[in-house]
Formats: C-alpha cells, structure tokens, sequence
C-alpha cells in the first residue's frame, strides 16, 4: 500500500502550517476576505485541518457539512469562479511558501480543483 497524501506531505503538522498560512493569506486578499466577516476563524481553521487531512488520505476526523451545505450561503452570497481562483492562487502560493514538492503541490491542487463544483454548488 503506497502512503498517503497527508503523510507525504508532512502529516498534522504540515496541515496545521499550511492552514495557517493559508487563511493569513485569503484574510489579507480583500477580494474574498468579507466571505469570512461573520465567520469564527478559530472554529473555521479545525474543520479545515480536519478536512485537509481526511481529503488527504489522513486520520477523518472531519465532522463538518459537506461541501455544497458549507458553501450554499457563501454562493447565495455570490461567490463564484473567480472567488474559488483567488482561494486556489492561495493554496499554491501557500505551499509555494512551505516548500512543498512539486508533484505533492499539483497532488494537493488536483484535490482543490476537483471540488470547484461542489464549492460553487453546481
């Protein structure tokens, strides 16, 4: 059995920088950020940690909805494409930051693009 994504790339730790460097990034892009007004960002970081590593091939401890209910309000809102392209450009900038290899980078980026159409209810 080959390993996991999530061990690969570091494991909790890994996670836990990367969501955090993250979310400092998407908080500071004034083109997403309000998305994120009424939000508990302590609350918002766990689920995310815990998503990232079940959608990893880590430990599913995620409890949270899934995509399409977490983001209905954010799409009634209005977040589109160019909304999920912005979040996206964050993730690669962030693993960029991390200095994760090339090919776990496009690993983890295949995995963001494949939930485009859920995220965007679609």
């Amino acid at each position: 059995m080959s390993e996991s994504l999530y061990s690969r790339i570091g494991g909790d730790a890994a996670v836990e920088a990367a969501v955090d460097i993250f979310y400092r990034r998407v908080l500071g892009d004034n083109t997403i950020s309000m998305f994120f007004n009424s939000t508990d960002m302590e609350r918002q970081r766990a689920k995310q940690k815990a998503f990232l590593a079940m959608a990893f091939g880590g430990p599913n401890e995620y409890t949270g909805a899934d995509l399409r209910t977490a983001h209905a309000r954010l799409v009634k809102d209005g977040l589109n494409d160019s909304h999920f392209d912005a979040v996206a450009g964050h993730l690669q900038a962030t693993l960029e930051e991390l200095a994760v290899p090339d090919e776990l980078s496009a690993e983890v980026m295949g995995i963001a693009a494949g939930t485009r159409n859920d995220v965007l209810n679609r």
